[in-house]
């Protein structure tokens, strides 16, 4: 049993880390844009908006924050995270901030967003250019909580213990070195208050993260969730609808996107057995309302990714 499991921990890597360019598509003048669907999420990128723009563009910059080790010891540790402001960032404003997590195979730099050529930044740059978003803040933390965080085939069951360093430490740092609604040094501060100025999402053992964690473990403090391919040990439909009852009986799910593609051998079971039946357990999942279920031809892979990262930008915090 142990060696299948690392056979596919093995494959998932695999299929995680090659080079995938955006599935995208030049944008028509017809009712739906190319590539668009019926239920108004995409099945391609509009070209336009990968492309790196040359003025109005936001910014991107390394943290690094004090947290601890909470999957051994608990002793003290730095880590570091990605930071995308966005054009016009003015400290005088309060912005939303989306938390973008990474993948088993991967770390806080997975998704690209570490410079100017980043295409998480170039979505986010066109969308804001567009008017098809208001601005908001884009995390990109490393989902492993323990000293040997910076290690990529180190243990992956540290992955599991991100929930506490989330609200122990990386939300307070966000709010109090940047421009957003929660303020974690005012005296005042309840986390609880502002969790609808915030959002959760990932892609593989990210998307397994946002669920297992942001929403089991966090609706207290988040009330958006994009779920990207959710990794196998997600949580299945029944237990979420319990967990979240039990522990969050009064929360409201502002909006739970789910996408994966049909070709997926590593996570279309497990994110089908999580989120694709929501709607028929529990009355908090309301399709087309406050959650969806997207699935198109493709694999465990960043063309995939990118377009759930495109859709959900648009859905979150409105």
């Amino acid at each position: 049993m142990q060696d299948v499991q690392e056979d596919m921990i093995a494959e998932a890597i695999k299929q995680e880390t090659a080079q995938v360019d955006p599935v995208t598509a030049d944008s028509g003048d017809g009712e739906l844009s190319e590539g668009e669907s019926a239920s108004g999420f995409s099945e391609a990128i509009p070209s336009e908006y990968t492309a790196m723009r040359s003025s109005e563009c936001g910014t991107v910059e390394k943290i690094s924050y004090a947290t601890y080790d909470y999957y051994e010891d608990g002793s003290e540790i730095e880590k570091y995270a990605y930071v995308y402001l966005p054009y016009g960032y003015d400290e005088e404003k309060s912005y939303n901030v989306l938390y973008l997590m990474h993948g088993i195979g991967g770390d806080e730099k997975e998704w690209g967003m570490t410079g100017s050529t980043s295409i998480i930044k170039n979505i986010m740059d066109n969308l804001i250019y567009n008017g098809d978003i208001e601005p908001f803040i884009v995390v990109t933390p490393n989902g492993r909580s323990g000293a040997d965080f910076a290690n990529t085939n180190g243990d992956y069951y540290s992955f599991y213990e991100f929930g506490k360093e989330l609200r122990n430490d990386l939300i307070p740092y966000i709010e109090s070195h940047y421009a957003t609604y929660g303020r974690s040094d005012a005296d005042d501060y309840d986390m609880a208050a502002d969790r609808e100025h915030r959002a959760m999402a990932g892609l593989s053992m990210g998307g397994m993260q946002t669920i297992n964690i942001g929403m089991c473990e966090c609706l207290d403090i988040i009330s958006y969730f994009g779920a990207f391919s959710a990794a196998p040990t997600s949580y299945i439909g029944t237990d979420i609808v319990n967990r979240i009852d039990t522990q969050f009986p009064d929360e409201e799910i502002r909006y739970f996107y789910n996408i994966c593609g049909t070709q997926d051998n590593i996570a279309y079971q497990s994110a089908s057995a999580a989120a694709k039946d929501l709607p028929q357990l529990s009355e908090r999942f309301q399709n087309g309302e406050n959650y969806v279920w997207q699935e198109l031809k493709g694999g465990h892979d960043f063309g995939i990714w990118y377009l759930g990262f495109y859709n959900f930008a648009q859905i979150v915090f409105k």
